[in-house]
């Protein structure tokens, strides 16, 4: 009822720029609190972001008396109570205010919507929910996956379907609080990593259970050591990481080829999932990766970095990406508009 009073005020400026202070004192006094002016223009926001899921609980409840006037509407106590009950029982809003005064200043509709299904889905706190979007999660995860996945993001959050579907690219460690341009060895990264184990588990995502560092198995009265050892509950399989302070060289992939086979021979059982490896490295070369390692492989390799990353950058790339995808998807449309024609 603000929005629309203050378009039908358009061109009466005095009126306007009145129009939430005195609102804002006239419900204070009314209701005492909750009805500050930077509370009401957070409420106005809100409104302007969600307006077609408002638009229509407020259309369904009989809520909305566009015959009376603002002031006139607050002024009846039977609206305060109804609003209440429906606010309490129907609402179609799954996390909390703070979060949505996080989430109502997200520009881009795909990239909110998928914010609030995980903030709900893995009841993130506000500052949790902050931190993801400073880390530019969705677009990492967007980059991460096959074009044809992305689209699912806004509509499902992060399925867990595939082992593909537990990667960052980049992973974000700014956590561990280690100087980017300082040099430090595996078991620095390694013993900074069990150090803060929890945001690790956290940024790492869904389903990961923590189980050994430098785990051993021997083979061939030779000794190995695995850096980390995971399980993923949701994937019901084993996922070893181990960690390259540097630039992954084909050696690197060739030795978690052996730690994933030893794992699927002699560790998990009938009824677990295949293995997957993951090289957790300062920098690739994706051209590398893809020569070593067989099509069907369970091996991934995923970069990390120390600092948060540019998100404007981040979301250019996507951009460019999404851009490149609806092209190849008119190409294809095209191809087979004429293929059925001949």
């Amino acid at each position: 009822m603000i929005f629309e009073e203050e378009q039908g005020c358009k061109g009466r400026a005095e009126y306007g720029s009145r129009l939430m202070p005195e609102l804002a004192n006239y419900l204070t006094e009314k209701f005492k609190r909750g009805y500050s002016l930077s509370t009401l223009k957070n409420a106005k926001q809100f409104y302007n972001v969600y307006n077609p899921i408002i638009g229509q609980r407020l259309s369904e409840s009989g809520l909305v008396q566009k015959s009376q006037s603002l002031i006139s509407f607050f002024d009846n106590q039977k609206f305060t109570e109804k609003s209440q009950l429906m606010i309490s029982q129907s609402h179609p809003f799954t996390v909390s205010w703070t979060h949505y005064l996080v989430l109502m200043r997200i520009k881009n509709e795909d990239e909110r919507s998928f914010y609030e299904i995980e903030a709900a889905r893995q009841q993130w706190t506000v500052d949790f929910l902050k931190r993801q979007y400073g880390s530019s999660l969705y677009e990492r995860l967007a980059l991460s996956r096959d074009k044809d996945e992305v689209m699912r993001l806004a509509k499902e959050g992060q399925p867990i379907e595939k082992p593909r579907d537990i990667l960052k690219n980049p992973l974000v460690l700014e956590f561990l609080n280690m100087a980017d341009d300082a040099a430090y060895s595996e078991s620095d990264l390694e013993n900074a990593i069990i150090s803060k184990l929890s945001n690790f588990l956290l940024e790492l995502g869904k389903g990961f259970l923590f189980e050994a560092r430098q785990k051993r198995f021997t083979f061939d009265e030779k000794h190995f050591f695995v850096d980390l050892v995971f399980y993923n509950r949701l994937l019901n399989c084993y996922v070893l990481i181990d960690l390259k302070p540097k630039e992954l060289i084909h050696q690197d992939l060739g030795q978690m080829s052996m730690y994933v086979n030893y794992f699927d021979r002699y560790v998990k059982t009938e009824k677990e999932n295949p293995t997957v490896g993951i090289l957790l490295c300062r920098e690739k070369n994706d051209n590398i990766v893809e020569l070593t390692l067989p099509e069907n492989s369970n091996i991934y390799a995923s970069e990390y970095s120390l600092y948060l990353p540019d998100k404007s950058l981040l979301q250019s790339k996507l951009a460019e990406w999404i851009e490149e995808y609806e092209d190849e998807q008119e190409i294809r449309k095209l191809v087979s508009e004429n293929s059925e024609e001949v």
